[in-house]
């Protein structure tokens, strides 16, 4: 049994992967191109020709895409064989028999891997360092590929101090549950904010968004709003970290912030884009 199957088994990992291949039978043109405009608003570009991009962590593979749409020769890996399984789909529907986009399955924590693929102009991990359960290291890995001048863009969640706690606690819970009682432990939890975001819509008149959140969901990450629920509940490991600590790190390794978006995120994920100062190892 590989390392993610034992870890699946014992509870301590979400299977984020077969989360994301329930998705790809929602994953349309609209979708692909809010993922486009969302990769080129953060990385302040118009395409990505003659650019090399690294998906570390690469999930249902709908960013690898984007970079691939857009010009990049892609490397895409995740541990997760059901998120290579995923990215491997949409090469297969988009880009198939492409040589300019190779898929692996490998982790994030181990250097010399990372090490091994050379260098990249751009280096794309959102939402993934914080699940691999040593979210630090994983960071410092994430720089190991990064070109001279090249941008390293991350996601990671925010701290909350006992909020984030407690959400911790809720997910490593619903991995330890038998299957059947995921379903109505992932409603349960996710009931109050469902009902407070419903009659919000009703007290400004405005049901009608409420009803579109679910049967027109777009956030620019592709998710449809079941599926980010179930990811957001059962999403563990889970680490989080404040703007101002994520910034010290990479500061402190050779990295110039470009671009942070971290304004009222709450529990959700601030987003940062660093540059690769010349001449740092």
């Amino acid at each position: 049994m590989s390392s993610h199957a034992t870890e699946i088994t014992r509870g301590e990992r979400f299977e984020f992967g077969k989360n994301w291949s329930r998705f790809l039978t929602l994953l349309d043109n609209d979708r692909i191109l809010e993922a486009e405009k969302s990769l080129k608003q953060m990385l302040e570009v118009d395409n990505l020709e003659g650019k090399r991009f690294l998906d570390i962590g690469s999930g249902s593979g709908l960013f690898s895409l984007t970079a691939r749409r857009l010009g990049a020769r892609v490397h895409s890996f995740d541990y997760d064989p059901h998120s290579v399984a995923c990215t491997t789909e949409l090469r297969r529907r988009y880009f198939p028999h492409d040589d300019a986009w190779t898929i692996e399955e490998a982790s994030a924590l181990d250097a010399d891997y990372v090490k091994s693929l050379g260098k990249f102009d751009i280096v794309y991990s959102w939402g993934v360092l914080h699940h691999t359960g040593q979210m630090w290291q994983a960071l410092d890995n994430a720089r190991l590929p990064v070109a001279d001048g090249g941008k390293l863009f991350i996601a990671i969640y925010n701290d909350t101090g006992t909020q984030a706690a407690r959400w911790k606690w809720i997910k490593k819970t619903y991995n330890n549950l038998p299957r059947f009682l995921r379903v109505p432990f992932t409603v349960m939890v996710s009931a109050p904010g469902e009902a407070k975001s419903a009659l919000r819509s009703l007290l400004t008149l405005k049901p009608q968004q409420y009803v579109r959140s679910w049967t027109q969901y777009n956030q620019g990450r592709g998710m449809s709003h079941w599926r980010d629920i179930v990811d957001w509940v059962g999403g563990h490991p889970y680490e989080v970290a404040t703007p101002e600590e994520i910034f010290d790190f990479y500061r402190m390794r050779g990295f110039t912030l470009e671009k942070l978006k971290c304004g009222g995120v709450g529990l959700g994920c601030n987003e940062f884009v660093f540059i690769k100062n010349q001449g740092e190892t």
